[in-house]
């Protein structure tokens, strides 16, 4: 489809300012151009414009004639996306442009993340900076900056940049759900130290073990849905060729964002030559046994082998195992569910990244839970594990769940507005996302009371990601309505 046919979905301008924000790189961590983009449209539109030190932005729309004397209210999305690609695709996440298509009823990337997360919100914000014809009390449309990765803009804020008493959070991927609450998280830092080993055998070859066609997702949202994790999938494998068919480790890389379930992972091996045809084998065993226990979960799962030019170092042995045995020991997935709401997990853990490199090994994973106490539980059954292993252990970046509040008068008047426009109640529930609702209440106003709503999102942090064309139109039309009503 031509980028033009995304320039007529309705509502027009919301999809002109996501397709604008699709040809702008915004990994995190690279949000100066970004930025530019949403300062530059507050200033030609005549409205206060402000950035703080961590880059946020808020432009302030002043309220129309008779809503004055309601109280602002905060329209708030974040700017950056997350980078993921397929192996198979040439695309640099810093200066490429995304490839939007419109495929049926959703809008995707050609085999890239797309984006809707946020860039949905942040462009609904815009067209509403932008639309004179609205009725609504003043607007602070906050832009937060690195949120994907730490939550910097939102950790950033400080009392006096925003003055709103109500707060729209536009991050939420389910159409027809309220969200009132989200879990909290912490990185989990996991170093290997160790001096390369160049004493190979002269009889061994090497092969580059390749793990890949896994779903992956975003490991908030997504990681109910059992789906693989590349990382214990190869090191499950790697122990047995290690304990059975004498092969030693030369590198390892598995996984890239700690907020995306790893979708790959490829490691190159030394095997003794005679034991080559064994060992290729062994993979499609292997192939078939994560096919067999991963039916109706992952349809593409691939598992090869291919000789490689053999390396000129390896992991030394005890490094080797202590690695492969931490990995494969490690908690993964959903840890405990929520006794209030049944469907909702409490706690849990993605194994995100495996990584070796000259004289080094991270292991970098995400524990989120809406209990503080079993938060850090987990890190601290996680850092036992890998402490027992001999790693180097840090547990950093902790930021706080968002708790329910359960006496919100911006919620009561969310769900009279939609039982009132669509015949029935929306959905009110707590997600295991980490939103910046409740790092941007406790650093702007403990009071500031919020809901967070959008349209459907799916396979969000993977190259799977779709957001839903009427979902779209849907969501803003809500927004509109309860613009008129709030404040």
């Amino acid at each position: 489809m031509s980028t033009s046919t995304i320039l007529n979905l309705k509502p027009l301008n919301v999809w002109k300012h996501f397709y604008a924000l699709t040809r702008i790189p915004r990994p995190t961590g690279q949000m100066a151009e970004v930025t530019e983009y949403v300062k530059k449209i507050g200033n030609k539109l005549n409205l206060e414009v402000k950035q703080d030190k961590v880059n946020n932005v808020v432009i302030i729309k002043p309220a129309t004639k008779g809503f004055e004397s309601k109280d602002t209210v905060i329209l708030q999305a974040h700017l950056d996306m997350v980078p993921q690609k397929n192996s198979d695709v040439t695309h640099d996440f810093t200066k490429d442009p995304i490839d939007a298509y419109i495929d049926g009823d959703v809008v995707r990337a050609r085999s890239t993340t797309l984006g809707a997360d946020n860039g949905i919100g942040a462009a609904m914000m815009l067209a509403i900076l932008e639309d004179e014809s609205l009725k609504h009390p003043q607007i602070e449309a906050l832009f937060t900056t690195d949120e994907e990765e730490g939550m910097d803009g939102a950790f950033g804020l400080k009392k006096g940049f925003l003055e709103g008493k109500l707060m729209l959070n536009l991050d939420t991927e389910e159409d027809g759900e309220l969200c009132v609450g989200c879990a909290g998280g912490a990185d989990v830092n996991v170093v290997f130290g160790f001096k390369d080993d160049t004493e190979l055998d002269a009889g061994d070859v090497a092969f580059k073990i390749s793990l890949t066609g896994l779903k992956g997702g975003h490991s908030g949202t997504d990681i109910h849905l059992g789906r693989a994790n590349a990382n214990k999938l190869m090191n499950r494998f790697l122990k047995e060729i290690v304990r059975n068919y004498e092969a030693r480790l030369s590198n390892i890389h598995g996984g890239s964002l700690r907020n995306a379930i790893p979708r790959e992972s490829f490691a190159v091996v030394c095997i003794p030559e005679q034991l080559s045809d064994d060992l290729q084998d062994l993979v499609l065993e292997y192939e078939g046994l994560f096919r067999e226990e991963f039916t109706g979960t992952e349809e593409s799962i691939s598992f090869k082998a291919e000789k490689t030019d053999k390396p000129s170092t390896l992991l030394p042995v005890e490094v080797q195992d202590d690695l492969i045995n931490a990995v494969e020991g490690c908690p993964n997935g959903v840890i405990s569910m929520l006794a209030e709401f049944p469907d909702t997990v409490e706690s849990s853990l993605n194994l995100a990244l495996v990584q070796s490199s000259p004289e080094r090994i991270d292991v970098k994973l995400l524990v989120r839970s809406s209990s503080e106490s079993r938060k850090e539980w987990v890190c601290s059954s996680v850092e036992s594990v890998f402490l027992l292993a001999g790693a180097n252990v840090k547990i950093e970046g902790d930021y706080p769940g968002w708790q329910p509040n359960a006496h919100s008068n911006l919620l009561h008047s969310m769900e009279l507005i939609y039982l009132e426009k669509y015949g029935e109640r929306p959905h009110v529930n707590v997600i295991h996302a980490g939103l910046e609702c409740g790092i941007i209440q406790s650093n702007v106003n403990p009071d500031l009371d919020i809901v967070s709503f959008g349209p459907t999102i799916g396979g969000a942090h993977s190259p799977d990601e779709y957001v839903e064309i009427a979902a779209v139109e849907k969501s803003y039309d809500y927004l509109l309505a309860i613009l008129e009503v709030i404040g």
